[in-house]
């Protein structure tokens, strides 16, 4: 038995290897069409614009982040042309999956949507369309470490290229409503659906007994706990239930849940960070719930999930509008806005030189 276990890592640790060497070769190719959209868009730029589209790499404001309605720096869409507006968008559509482009597509739809209901005008600039930013730091297709991010009301977006690796968190997606209901022609639509059903789905697959673990708190907390911290890992421990204590049908429904955040982004970023998580040891991987067990829209209601383990941590928080404003963020523990692969990449200029 003993052998046949050994056999069975090796097996897994060479299938591993191979799936990170052809992950390798596709992130090159990512980087290089990422890298040609972004340069293609600070072509088409006048010069005030690329002043205001640019920051150097090392500027702080690489960790300034959030996701509520505000004055952000960088180049807005308020302030380029029909064409800049879609060489932007390109950037976007080249770095996320078709799934997860149109959800950002329907998250700046939103700001519509909201006007709408809130009553403001089409020039509101509060609830604003076209309030959404583009600000890249370093210079694309340089061989020092660059990267953009693009950030608005309940967006924010980093991608961080050092070498010939590419890191993506950061990533928040927001929702609100969480679902439309005013007379609207969007009215029903469910921007992030499966995020909510799928949860729900794993959560009334346990047993009372596995729930004892499972729910922390009878309240959701009003916001992700992480916020737009730099840092995530100084209060929150992995809790809940762990993913080598769920049946294989629980375990399945996990991975669907943790792969429709990473689904989000090129394929290529999701493997990479699959291989990560598996490296990492997936029966590591917690589930945790606070609040309501139901998914209803009504007053009190709300709820929060967290998703984590040694390398990675998936928020969701739907607390805010009677549990119709949903806030979700994935973050990496060890590598947020590219700073283990910094390190990695310093260590070896360092070692070169």
């Amino acid at each position: 038995m003993k052998s046949d276990l050994r056999l069975f890592q090796l097996g897994l640790l060479f299938l591993l290897l191979f799936i990170s060497k052809n992950i390798n070769a596709q992130e090159k190719v990512l980087i290089a069409d990422m890298t040609a959209s972004v340069e293609d868009f600070i072509k088409s730029l006048d010069a005030g614009q690329k002043k205001s589209a640019s920051a150097t790499f090392a500027d702080s404001l690489r960790f300034d982040w959030n996701y509520v309605p505000r004055a952000r720096k960088g180049l807005t869409l308020k302030n380029m042309n029909e064409s800049q507006r879609a060489k932007a968008f390109a950037m976007v559509k080249s770095i996320l999956s078709v799934g997860g482009y149109q959800k950002i597509i329907a998250i700046v739809d939103l700001e519509n949507v909201l006007r709408i209901i809130e009553n403001k005008s089409s020039t509101d600039t509060y609830r604003d369309p076209e309030n959404y930013s583009f600000l890249i730091f370093g210079i694309p297709g340089s061989k020092e470490p660059w990267g953009w991010r693009m950030e608005g009301h309940h967006i924010s977006l980093h991608f961080t290229v050092a070498g010939e690796s590419i890191t993506f968190t950061p990533g928040f997606f927001g929702s609100n409503p969480g679902k439309i209901l005013a007379d609207v022609p969007q009215k029903g639509k469910r921007i992030l659906k499966d995020e909510q059903d799928i949860a729900f789905e794993l959560l009334h697959s346990f047993s009372p007994e596995q729930q004892k673990t499972i729910i922390l708190s009878e309240k959701a907390p009003w916001e992700i706990l992480t916020t737009n911290k730099r840092s995530n890992l100084i209060t929150l421990k992995p809790e809940g239930i762990a993913m080598k204590d769920m049946s294989a049908t629980q375990r399945a429904l996990f991975l669907r849940l943790i792969s429709v955040y990473l689904d989000r982004y090129h394929v290529t970023l999701k493997d990479q960070q699959m291989v990560k998580l598996k490296e990492s040891g997936l029966d590591g991987m917690h589930f945790a719930w606070m609040g309501n067990r139901e998914p209803e829209i009504k007053e009190g209601a709300g709820y929060y999930y967290r998703i984590q383990g040694p390398t990675i941590l998936i928020e969701l928080d739907n607390t805010q509008n009677n549990g119709n404003h949903i806030h979700t963020v994935v973050r990496d523990l060890t590598n947020d806005f590219g700073e283990d692969l910094l390190r990695l990449h310093y260590q070896k200029m360092h070692a070169n030189h």
